[in-house]
């Protein structure tokens, strides 16, 4: 029986996302004869913890799902497991990487990544805590139903199970890599009111995330269509196209990916937002095939995120997004000028092309990140109130911000070179740890 990882990373309350989780569960095992492995990897503390593992274990039974509810102990233990496998000359850096002590959006989905291919899963599909699915005539929409229909099969036979059909490279046998679709609701990131506040100011800031070559058109054109996903029309009908996927039309909390996750991991930025979406642009500037469908997922926002340490961590974590794209733009492009070459024969990434890339451009020149910080420091500042108070915050670790952009890019490539030998020895490790 073909089994798979229906993940959920969290570091906040979710209990209700965690019960709609096990109901996709039993949806996906019913409806399409898999195996599901419900991954809850948890960072909350105790209390809330306890709280998740009470809905863990409310969910109804089912004899093809099986929940892991995995606290940071649990995790680290598994990682030790597997990096000692590796007989790295760093165990401590590697298990850094997988388990810092600060927030990593990329971090907390390559343990996810490293757990299901230890418990034998052919893809991976993730959810978001701050999200919840939508509802058509009574009927839940689950991802899963189109991720099912397409992950992992050749593209001659994916191609009957879509509505549409866009040009794809490579051959009919390369298999699906993703499946994803995008979210309706509440801006992705959290700047709805500084848009509310002062318009320019947010598109001045909004479009610091662009390349700064880009022209002021392409720059508006930019903002207006970031952060957005599919806006807020609901569902109506299903529609799904096999296409190379543009990254701006799918977001990492409606995903699923299948094998490209095992050859390549996320960025392990901390306190960065945006900092998992690498392979999505892996995928497209590869030529990798993909599936886009519209069964969007509705986003909101969690009430932390209005207190004042949820404000101050949230907008530091999008100044470091717009310090990462100093970096990631000119890989990207790199990316876009090696198209096929970032894969092997058999259509799989190549993880030494995608580090060496990685390295080159962690050496790059910082000098328009410190323009990106002085921009966006005048700006809170102009917009007054606890604005001014980010504005001072980030300019009193500015240096510290810029060192971490750059320590980022470099984490990124050694965790790149490390992460075959990891996969595989998870997969060695992993024998009754979660029995």
């Amino acid at each position: 029986m073909k089994r798979i990882c229906l993940a959920l990373p969290t570091d906040r309350p979710c209990g209700e996302a965690i019960s709609a989780l096990g109901e996709e569960a039993a949806y996906a095992a019913d409806r399409f004869g898999v195996e599901v492995l419900l991954l809850v990897l948890d960072s909350c503390p105790p209390r809330e913890y306890a709280k998740h593992a009470a809905v863990v274990r409310a969910l109804p039974p089912h004899p093809s799902v099986v929940a892991h509810h995995l606290d940071e102990a649990a995790q680290r233990d598994f990682l030790k497991r597997a990096i000692e496998e590796t007989r790295t000359q760093a165990p401590e850096v590697l298990l850094d990487l997988m388990l810092p002590d600060a927030v990593s959006y990329g971090a907390c989905t390559n343990r996810a990544f490293l757990i299901a291919a230890g418990l034998g899963c052919t893809s991976v599909h993730r959810r978001d805590s701050d999200s919840r699915y939508q509802k058509r005539d009574g009927e839940t929409l689950y991802p899963v139903h189109h991720e099912l229909l397409s992950i992992g099969k050749p593209v001659a036979q994916a191609a009957a199970a879509v509505t549409s059909t866009d040009p794809v490279t490579g051959g009919s046998d390369w298999a699906v890599a993703l499946v994803g679709a995008s979210f309706i609701g509440e801006l992705s990131v959290d700047l709805g009111e500084m848009h509310a506040l002062a318009p320019e100011i947010y598109r001045e800031v909004v479009g610091l995330w662009a390349p700064p070559h880009r022209t002021e058109r392409e720059k508006d054109e930019l903002v207006a269509e970031s952060f957005r996903g599919a806006g807020h029309t609901p569902f109506t009908e299903d529609r799904s196209v096999l296409t190379v996927v543009d990254p701006m039309r799918v977001d990492m909390c409606n995903i699923a990916f299948h094998g490209v996750h095992e050859h390549v991991p996320l960025p392990p930025c901390t306190d960065t937002i945006g900092s998992d979406y690498f392979l999505i642009h892996l995928v497209q500037k590869s030529g990798l095939p993909g599936v886009l469908h519209n069964r969007h997922i509705e986003n909101f926002h969690t009430a932390e995120r209005r207190t004042d340490a949820g404000f101050t961590a949230y907008q530091t974590r999008f100044a470091k997004f717009l310090m990462s794209m100093h970096y990631l733009h000119p890989l990207y492009d790199a990316m876009a000028r090696a198209g096929s070459g970032l894969l092997d024969d058999g259509g799989r990434p190549r993880p030494d092309v995608i580090a060496t890339l990685a390295r080159a451009c962690a050496r790059l020149d910082p000098s328009d990140n410190h323009r990106r910080l002085d921009v966006l420091t005048a700006a809170y500042r102009r917009l007054g109130g606890r604005y001014a108070g980010i504005a001072a915050h980030l300019a009193g670790r500015q240096d510290v911000l810029l060192a971490q952009a750059r320590r980022d890019m470099e984490d990124f490539a050694l965790l790149t070179e490390a992460w075959r030998p990891l996969v595989r020895a998870a997969r060695s490790s992993s024998p009754g740890l979660f029995a």
